[in-house]
């Protein structure tokens, strides 16, 4: 029996992204505008999803414990879902962001060299691996969104 997705999620997702203003990096909440809706397709019918855009080449990642990404930009405009373990973020002139691995997991990371100047600072500070799935958005763009 399906159930109101109404009741069960937001109606918008929101997601942590690194983005860029005036050549640096920054993090920012957005909603993204693709609303949920109930879906139609086998085996999550009537589930709430929301559709993230048509994407590039995906990649699933293991991260080391302790693993130092350092000083960096986005390769291109990519959704990055860490499934498990935490990572640590940080841009100049804000506090770190932390994201743990699971259901809150989904960033957007958008600081790409043509935006941002310097990048972001990505550590995972767990004794344990990080795994994560990296999801370009097609053509490098960035989704519909209001910041937050």
């Amino acid at each position: 029996m399906a159930t109101d997705p109404s009741h069960s999620k937001p109606p918008y997702l929101n997601v942590t992204a690194i983005s860029a203003k005036n050549g640096a990096s920054t993090i920012e909440c957005w909603r993204l505008a693709a609303p949920f809706r109930a879906s139609s397709e086998a085996g999550v019918s009537g589930a709430s999803i929301a559709q993230l855009g048509k994407a590039g080449r995906t990649s699933y990642a293991l991260i080391p414990a302790k693993f130092d990404g350092g000083l960096h930009n986005a390769p291109t405009v990519q959704y990055v879902a860490f499934l498990s373990g935490t990572a640590v973020v940080s841009v100049p002139d804000q506090p770190p962001v932390t994201i743990k691995g699971g259901k809150d997991g989904l960033i957007i990371a958008a600081d790409t060299a043509a935006v941002s100047k310097q990048g972001h600072d990505t550590k995972y500070p767990n004794d344990e691996e990080t795994t994560a799935i990296q999801i370009p958005t097609a053509d490098g763009k960035v989704p519909p969104h209001t910041v937050l």
